[in-house]
């Protein structure tokens, strides 16, 4: 039986023997969809189970390196607020200074 599946009636019920999705008609050629071959089916869908499992892990890193970079940017921004006070505090205690000695200059 040399004659293709459709979608209502595949030439198998068998996942592993079963291609993967193909890409549609109306996508250029030469787009960045491989050609297949039934031969291949097994290991192609071995490796888009593989790719599939790792998916979650890659959503994890990416979150956590999300959550890392704000972080970062948090306490970068705790740190210039704590500059600038202490830099608005030291010209508070220079001024001080400064008015001291003119007084005990005057007198």
């Amino acid at each position: 039986m040399s004659a293709t599946g459709t979608i209502d009636r595949p030439l198998t019920h068998d996942p592993q023997k079963q291609a993967p999705m193909t890409s549609s008609t109306s996508e250029p050629a030469g787009s960045a969809t491989p050609a297949f071959s039934p031969a291949a089916a097994p290991t192609a869908r071995q490796n888009r189970t593989r790719e599939m499992q790792l998916i979650p892990e890659a959503l994890a890193r990416a979150h956590m390196h999300e959550r890392q970079r704000e972080a970062d940017a948090e306490r970068h921004a705790l740190r210039l607020v704590a500059a600038r006070r202490m830099q608005r505090r030291a010209e508070r205690v220079s001024l001080r200074a400064r008015r001291a000695l003119a007084m005990a200059v005057m007198h």
